[in-house]
């Protein structure tokens, strides 16, 4: 999953450079037929004039939908506010209580050993 995630990211990472790659693999082809200028060899073009048609293809590819901040659309955010009325703390006293629960002390039983429990075997 890793490389899955590391080959979409050069990819991504990459795109720019896309044109550039299609043109240095099919040169031959873009400079005898798709090249504007193959008609005057003294400009020495060699299919740059596609290359160059085909970056702005994908610059403008690369630019956002909103290119400016008075178009665009800014997140407001909402604050809804409502005044609480004041809190008073009033004591409260409770009975003090000598015995707390002798019911419960009674079932409470706890053995001190030192020995460790082991199961029995089944022979």
């Amino acid at each position: 999953m890793k490389k899955i995630l590391i080959i979409v990211a050069l990819l991504m990472f990459l795109k720019p450079t896309l044109p550039v790659l299609d043109y240095a693999i099919n040169y031959n082809y873009i400079s005898k037929v798709l090249c504007k200028n193959k008609d005057k060899p003294k400009m020495h073009c060699n299919g740059k004039c596609h290359l160059m048609k085909e970056l702005a293809k994908a610059s403008e590819q690369e630019k956002p939908i909103f290119p400016n901040k008075k178009t665009s659309m800014q997140e407001q955010e909402v604050l809804f506010f409502h005044k609480l009325k004041s809190l008073i703390v009033e004591q409260i006293y409770f009975q003090n209580t000598t015995s707390s629960g002798d019911n419960y002390t009674n079932l409470y039983f706890y053995m001190n050993s030192c020995s460790t429990f082991h199961p029995p075997t089944l022979a």
